[in-house]
């Protein structure tokens, strides 16, 4: 079954983004923050970037998790920094047709919803270290979607790109965002 990564640097919509994008998918959603181990959490607090140490058990933890996801018969959405192509190359050995998504966007617009943003763990000191270590996938990798646009139009425009790519039914393609809340 469809697997569905949205990825990005904090800030730049995943959560909200995956939880819509499963909603219309008929399928379920999943915080990828929930996947790290509270010392990384608690590293991020106190504004210290994560390290590829770091970040190990919680990749692999994920992949596991797609690897589950796969085999179930609903499809399942992932919200997952993996700003790194060899983090992406892990989640990938969950499931053979896992499928990301890429939140793109400028690093202005992305600080400032982080400035305003008060109920994450991750700081908007810490945006920085994560434009550093982001390596864009091209678009052989990933559907790349600009976040300069309302959720709702962010989320039809995965659709309609999932729809060429999978081969997904007119039902699913048709089916409209979630209004907002």
């Amino acid at each position: 079954m469809l697997v569905v990564v949205v990825m990005g640097v904090s800030g730049s919509g995943k959560s909200t983004v995956g939880s819509r994008l499963a909603a219309v998918l008929g399928g379920d959603y999943q915080e990828g923050d929930a996947f790290h181990p509270p010392a990384n959490v608690a590293k991020m607090k106190s504004g210290q970037p994560l390290d590829d140490a770091d970040r190990q058990p919680w990749l692999a933890a994920m992949a596991a998790a797609i690897g589950e996801w796969s085999t179930k018969d609903r499809p399942t959405v992932l919200s997952c920094s993996a700003l790194k192509r060899r983090y992406r190359d892990i989640l990938r050995g969950g499931a053979a047709d896992l499928r990301f998504v890429h939140l793109a966007g400028d690093k202005a617009l992305i600080a400032a919803r982080l400035a305003d943003r008060t109920d994450h763990f991750m700081p908007a000191a810490l945006l920085d270290s994560q434009f550093a270590a982001l390596e864009p996938p091209g678009q052989d990798e990933a559907i790349v979607v600009s976040i300069d646009q309302p959720p709702e139009a962010i989320v039809a425009e995965v659709i309609a790109k999932l729809t060429v790519i999978q081969g997904t039914t007119p039902d699913v393609a048709r089916r409209s965002p979630p209004s907002r809340a």
